[in-house]
């Protein structure tokens, strides 16, 4: 790249990032001219500076900082050195990380404007949960909001929980849910209420004491409803 990222430290700085112990999306403010805000989480927002086109700056509330995130993530990026379908890590600041920006449409995007989902990208994912395994740590949280689809091809943006523990089946149930429901729905834009629907539903899953051919059967019927 011809620009250095630090050129965009000082408009950084303006930033504030504030969190929530409930684990609700974190509260941005003080934008600085020439910041973009492109995501926001639970520990941090992520931006883009004009200045310094090509690369994406992850800020980190001060919560998220006192409990280590940001080192924590700046861990797992250098462990991840090399491998494709993740962003490139080039460094941090006082309060961020600073990462290749990566442009592409979601998952999630590709359900709400209709944009065919290819194979390759579910291929490409599973690859990239393989190589992170080789790497000793743990794929997770990977969901609609953070698998971009770049030429045809499948990249990951978040990897802030593979130092953790445990499964969470996100990305199986995805999976399982591409070759099950996604055929039938291919190419359709799919309302956000229908989505938000499904996402509620599949968070009461375990509650509702139901196994995911039950989910599966519930969904399609709620489909059907729409595709009248």
């Amino acid at each position: 790249m011809n620009v250095h990222w630090t050129m965009a430290d000082e408009a950084l700085r303006s930033i504030t990032v504030t969190g929530s112990e409930r684990n609700e999306p974190v509260i941005v403010s003080d934008y600085s001219e020439g910041l973009r805000c492109i995501g926001i989480g639970t520990d941090a927002a992520v931006f883009t500076y004009d200045r310094t086109p090509g690369y994406a700056f992850k800020i980190y509330s001060d919560l998220a900082l006192a409990l280590g995130k940001r080192e924590m993530e700046k861990q797992v990026y250098e462990r991840l050195e090399g491998i494709p379908y993740f962003p490139v890590y080039y460094g941090c600041g006082e309060r961020y990380l600073v990462m290749s920006h990566e442009s592409g449409v979601t998952l999630l995007d590709c359900l709400l404007e209709g944009i065919p989902v290819p194979e390759q990208a579910i291929l490409d994912v599973e690859e990239a949960r393989a190589l992170v395994r080789s790497r000793g740590l743990n794929p997770r949280d990977i969901h609609l909001k953070n698998v971009i689809l770049q030429s045809g091809r499948g990249k990951v943006l978040d990897v802030s929980e593979y130092a953790l523990e445990g499964d969470d089946h996100r990305w199986e149930h995805l999976v399982w849910a591409y070759r099950v429901v996604y055929p039938g729905i291919e190419g359709i834009k799919i309302p956000a209420w229908v989505l938000d629907a499904i996402k509620n539903g599949y968070a009461r899953l375990d509650q509702a004491n139901l196994s995911l051919d039950d989910f599966s059967r519930r969904v399609s019927e709620l489909f059907s409803k729409f595709l009248k």
